[in-house]
């Protein structure tokens, strides 16, 4: 193999390094392997040679064409899919009644009336009942089904909740009445009770503030503590629970100086459990809509207890013009999202999207509990 000429002359020399080969400097080698030299292989091959590869000019072209080919497929699947089924999907598309009336029936209830079609409970199929009491229920149910465009979005429960939430109301009388099997009111109870641990209201911020400097608004004005909004919030409502609703009851903060939830006493327990199990189909249902809503099954019961009209002794001796609202409820529930908003801003499209949708949901809890004397 050739010999490779240095273009760096060597650093060190015979005399201060012995170990280094006294083989002059232009001869030496740049790599220590070994040279082996490569070893043709005879021809065997028979025939002209291979013609050298060409550029495919059709490719790009094949690849349309084959998606164009998959695309008359699949509308094809589309079209053959579109025959076998053509009048279920053009009747879901379509808005079946022209009319949505509230009508009172030979027994007594009121019926929701698409044309002459009387709106049916989606699991039994049998005409959904109204209490004669209860006509702003029925009117309000009557407007879920006015605003919908295609029967199929009767099918989607988000856009008729008051349906679904009269249906559920529905089903519990059912149940107590020994004509249809369930356990609605034993699973509603155990459920509700599980929120009075954990409950929103009950759960304060220490007493000593983690701000040492003075709290401020967004918009200047100063700010009081969180647990000072939360105690004058909650003391009203507990007044009431434990004088009216629940008389002689013992109700305390699960949360304040510890991080450990701490669990409210067997006594009160048991009567807030009975006083649950004894509510009507319509009281229960709504107030676990407003659980659900709240996180606080105390708000919950005090919304249920200001606005039933099975409730209405509770509600003796009362100032009419100071009722525990909506507006009220959905505050008290959301004390801790003010408060932070009111010092650092609030997300757009997050807490005013919270704030809307919590009111909707007390303001059905409302219809369905309230009737002609509650108002």
């Amino acid at each position: 193999m050739p010999r490779i000429r240095p273009i760096i002359p060597p650093i060190f020399s015979t005399a201060s390094n012995p170990r280094v080969s006294t083989r002059p400097s232009s001869f030496r080698c740049l790599h220590s392997s070994a040279a082996r030299h490569a070893n043709p292989l005879p021809v065997t091959a028979t025939g002209p040679p291979p013609e050298p590869p060409q550029p495919a000019v059709t490719q790009y072209g094949e690849r349309v064409d084959r998606k164009r080919r998959q695309a008359e497929l699949v509308k094809e699947g589309q079209r053959i899919r579109a025959a076998q089924s053509d009048k279920p999907s053009n009747a879901l598309k379509k808005r079946f009644w022209k009319d949505v009336s509230v009508k009172e029936a030979p027994e007594g209830h009121l019926t929701i009336n698409l044309d002459a079609r009387p709106v049916r409970h989606p699991s039994t199929k049998s005409t959904l009942p109204i209490p004669p009491s209860k006509p702003h229920l029925a009117t309000a149910i009557a407007l879920e089904w006015d605003l919908l465009v295609t029967a199929q979005q009767a099918l989607k429960t988000h856009l008729i909740p008051l349906t679904s939430l009269a249906s559920r109301a529905h089903d519990i009388a059912l149940q107590d009445a020994g004509s249809q099997s369930g356990t609605a009111r034993t699973d509603i109870v155990a459920s509700l009770m599980r929120y009075l641990d954990t409950d929103t209201l009950l759960c304060w911020a220490p007493s000593k503030s983690n701000y040492p400097e003075p709290m401020e608004n967004v918009d200047g004005s100063p700010q009081e503590s969180l647990r000072e909004v939360q105690v004058r919030t909650a003391l009203p409502i507990l007044s009431f629970l434990t004088t009216r609703v629940w008389p002689g009851v013992e109700i305390r903060p699960v949360l304040g100086e510890s991080i450990i939830p701490a669990s409210q006493a067997q006594e009160t327990l048991d009567v807030i459990r009975g006083w649950i199990s004894g509510l009507g189909p319509y009281e229960l249902a709504g107030l676990e809509r407003a659980v659900l809503a709240g996180k606080s099954l105390c708000v919950a019961a005090r919304l249920v207890a200001e606005w039933s009209e099975n409730l209405a002794g509770l509600r003796e001796g009362m100032e009419k013009e100071k009722r525990f609202g909506v507006e009220e409820a959905a505050e008290a529930c959301s004390l801790e999202v003010n408060w932070q908003t009111g010092r650092w801003g609030e997300v757009e499209d997050t807490h005013d999207v919270e704030k809307e949708d919590v009111r909707r949901q007390f303001g059905s809890t409302v219809l369905l509990v309230s009737g002609v004397g509650s108002w």
